[in-house]
């Protein structure tokens, strides 16, 4: 599905300077993890990689950060900004809620709620899939009580609730708010480009049903970058605050995206799905991950590498370096980055 055109007031606000579109090829990923198992590499992970310096300048590359993708949940906080550009009046919980991929716990479903109360709507007036809970324990505890798939359960919930609350303060449609011609859409759309730096490959539909725009690797990490190096006060930086002060709101109990978040001080992070993980610091430096097969287990240790090449201080990471390999109930191997996402010898650790 091809984008449809900006309306005329929206179109003479792109600038000039956007880069073209990537190009919509097959990527020429490459090697970004192995699977050991006792000294043997068993497997291998392919993908790209991207570390960006507080400079905005490319330090590492790995793979094809420049052909288009679709970045899937990732793109949740760059939709978010767009929103809260639009007159979204959300902060802290509720506004990290917008951002999220949720796990479907009772909190994120309240939260949800009550961002359609705010809006004066109800449940009924969410076109998103209906869903069981993200987490496999809430997800369980449904089936063992009989509960059905809901549109309130589904993942992104939180953020179908803001477009709707977006929707009925600029007094758009509610119905079509899907619709990539409607002006919400059109709205994150321009806001996609102005945040990526690159007009947008393609437009297709998300898992959720909400439209889905291709860029670049690249652009995902630069687009995130700007959100957390914004000055205060800004939507970008109002966003990044509630993500990263609320960010089991974003995500969920026991997410590895939340406990990267705590980890490592003024850290934004947001997965999606396919092997998908974004990463920027205040001062701009960031990451993207793109795991070609959408694993996750080299989705983990690979951001975790990639923040380590960019100045994240190690020890902040232990924790993140991918799950055990088992054999026989003990461990015989691991998920390991490859060689080139070890930091610089005699780089310096920063925070």
């Amino acid at each position: 599905m091809n984008r449809a055109p900006l309306p005329e007031k929206q179109a003479v606000m792109h600038s000039s300077s956007l880069a073209a579109a990537p190009l919509v090829r097959e990527p020429v990923h490459a090697p970004v993890a192995h699977l050991i198992r006792g000294g043997i590499v068993e497997g291998m992970h392919y993908g790209s990689v991207v570390v960006l310096g507080a400079d905005g300048e490319v330090q590492l590359q790995i793979g094809d950060i420049e052909a288009a993708f679709y970045p899937r949940s990732a793109i949740k906080p760059v939709q978010a900004v767009a929103m809260a550009r639009a007159g979204l009046p959300l902060h802290g919980e509720l506004l990290s809620l917008a951002a999220a991929s949720h796990s479907g716990e009772e909190r994120h479903l309240a939260g949800t709620r009550r961002i359609l109360e705010l809006a004066g709507l109800t449940e009924e007036h969410l076109r998103n899939v209906p869903d069981m809970p993200f987490d496999p324990a809430v997800r369980d505890a449904w089936i063992r009580e009989g509960r059905a798939p809901s549109r309130l359960a589904q993942n992104c919930s939180g953020k179908h609730a803001a477009m709707l609350y977006t929707c009925a303060l600029n007094g758009w449609p509610l119905e079509d708010y899907l619709d990539p011609a409607h002006p919400l859409q059109q709205a994150i759309a321009e806001i996609v480009e102005d945040l990526t730096g690159q007009r947008i490959a393609r437009v297709t539909v998300d898992g959720c049903g909400a439209p889905l725009f291709g860029i670049s690797l690249h652009g995902l990490a630069r687009a995130t970058a700007r959100i957390v190096s914004a000055a205060p006060g800004t939507p970008e930086a109002r966003v990044a605050d509630a993500m990263r002060e609320h960010a089991e709101m974003a995500s969920g109990s026991g997410r590895d995206v939340a406990a990267l978040m705590r980890a490592v001080p003024g850290l934004l992070s947001k997965d999606g799905f396919e092997g998908v993980q974004v990463a920027a610091l205040p001062d701009g430096r960031a990451v993207a991950v793109k795991i070609a097969d959408g694993a996750n287990r080299a989705r983990v240790p690979v951001t975790a590498a990639a923040l380590a090449r960019a100045g994240v201080d190690p020890e902040l990471l232990t924790g993140f370096a991918g799950e055990p390999l088992l054999g026989g109930g003990r461990e015989v191997g691991r998920v390991r980055p490859v060689r080139s996402l070890e930091p610089l010898a005699g780089a310096a650790v920063r925070a």
